[in-house]
């Protein structure tokens, strides 16, 4: 089974997901190209932690940036508007916990499946991955280069 997809740009592999632990949470791994960036978005229904493992990542919250290089951290709770971009020169790598499980199905249901040496050979559906975004509690406040408001 391949628990590998495209998604953006980003190259996701699924670690864990609502089948192996009960629903509780996703463990994701990513490796990212320098200067992608997710839209101003929050999650209604999981909360997420993002732990660096290579590179740099900056988490735009409205309790502040947060700047993130390997070994460390950011907890984005349930409902915290936020945008994630990779700041290094290079690729970057990272893992996400989200917590309960969702974010594996959506990576899945519109993500394209292959393998980090082939690159994205094609788009992925945006109608698709704003549906099921929505699906799972997603919503988008802005597009690549909006911030939120800091608190």
């Amino acid at each position: 089974m391949n628990n590998s997809y495209w998604l953006f740009e980003g190259f996701l592999t699924i670690l864990a997901d609502e089948k192996s632990t009960d629903g509780r949470y996703d463990l994701i791994e990513g490796v990212f190209p320098p200067g992608i960036e997710t839209p101003l978005h929050l999650h209604n229904r999981y909360s997420e932690v993002l732990y660096v493992q290579e590179g740099e990542f900056t988490v735009y919250m409205e309790n502040g940036t947060h700047v993130l290089k390997a070994g460390e951290h950011v907890f984005i709770p349930v409902g915290a508007p936020h945008a994630v971009v990779n700041t290094s020169t290079g690729f970057s790598k990272a893992l996400a916990v989200a917590s309960p499980s969702g974010f594996a199905e959506l990576i899945r249901s519109v993500g394209i499946a292959g393998k980090q040496s082939d690159g994205q050979k094609q788009p992925n559906d945006m109608g698709a991955f704003m549906q099921f975004s929505e699906k799972i509690g997603d919503v988008f406040l802005g597009p690549p280069g909006s911030r939120p408001a800091v608190k």
